[in-house]
């Protein structure tokens, strides 16, 4: 008697029912990846790492993100008009300075969530490294297309590294975003005035110190000063204003560096790391199984974006109202 054919799975659907049975084992680890990496002693671990040039690397990222930003709507553009090679190539820039931070989180995706094997410290030390990670780990080599030529393979590696760095950038955007948050709260509090950035925020900052010298040095006596200007409001000089934005973002940047160790275990709880890391291993998916483009994309750098619309709105009325 002889055996049907149909009946014996081809290479591909082995390769295909391995492939499910490896993400849905990653999709299994996700709630202990956070608890061990995303709660407050894991964050407070994790941080350690942000001691250092992470403190500089965070304002310049901050600067970035607008180029970033635009880089994945360009990206998206010509992908839509059909110049995909175009598009994957502007997708594949590295905009923001990888922190210590995003690239130790990088490494425990590797080889804690995904279980592939990296030599320590080896991302540090080479940027390819998990790219090359990638091409080495046993676990994806049945994954692979078969069929895909070095360059292809390449290509889906580097493709594959991309989306973690992504995944690890949006880190900076929500340090923006948390800090945001925390001006607005200062603002409310000491100020009652919507401040949801260091723009919004150094104004009131810069007329509170000018007010505090004009009473110290006002000729008939800080009583009489204090009644005076809560009448004639004196106005910061753009210098002060200037130099007030200045320290503002410094210490915005050290704020940044460690905005984590507050915005982690709130997403935690919220289940955001968990949702984040669930489009993360969707993407990979379908890189490694379907042959697709489907790299991850950070939202966060968006919602953002709008966080900056949002404070320079706020900054333009206030001028206007003055």
């Amino acid at each position: 008697m002889v055996a049907s054919s149909s009946l014996t799975p081809t290479a591909e659907e082995t390769g295909s029912a391995t492939a499910r049975h490896y993400f849905e084992a990653r999709r299994a680890r996700v709630d202990g990846f956070v608890a061990r990496h995303f709660t407050l002693p894991g964050t407070l671990r994790l941080h350690g790492a942000a001691l250092g040039w992470d403190i500089l690397r965070a304002p310049v990222n901050i600067a970035l993100s607008p180029v970033l930003v635009l880089t994945r709507i360009a990206a998206a553009l010509l992908r839509r008009i059909g110049w995909a090679r175009s598009a994957d190539w502007l997708a594949g820039r590295q905009i923001l300075l990888r922190t210590s931070v995003a690239r130790r989180v990088e490494d425990l995706i590797l080889t804690d969530l995904l279980e592939l094997p990296l030599d320590q410290g080896a991302s540090a030390r080479h940027p390819e490294a998990l790219a090359r990670a990638v091409l080495a780990a046993p676990q994806l080599r049945e994954m692979i297309h078969t069929g895909a030529g070095a360059a292809e393979t390449n290509a889906l590696a580097r493709r594959i590294a991309g989306s973690l760095g992504e995944y690890a950038g949006t880190r900076s955007a929500v340090a923006e975003m948390t800090t945001a948050i925390g001006t607005v709260a200062v603002g409310a509090l000491a100020f009652h005035a919507l401040t949801p950035g260091m723009f919004s925020m150094a104004t009131p900052i810069a007329d509170a110190f000018a007010r505090a010298q004009a009473v110290a040095s006002f000729p008939l006596g800080q009583t009489l000063g204090g009644m005076w200007y809560g009448v004639f409001q004196p106005g910061a000089s753009p210098w002060l204003v200037a130099v007030t934005l200045v320290g503002l973002v410094m210490l915005g940047s050290v704020v940044g560096a460690f905005a984590g160790i507050l915005a982690d275990p709130v997403q935690s709880r919220l289940g955001i790391h968990r949702r984040r890391l669930g489009r993360l291993i969707d993407a990979l998916e379908a890189d490694l199984v379907a042959a697709g483009d489907k790299s991850f994309v950070a939202r966060e750098h968006f919602y953002a974006r709008l966080m900056d619309l949002w404070d320079g709105a706020a900054s333009v009325l206030r001028l206007f109202r003055n």
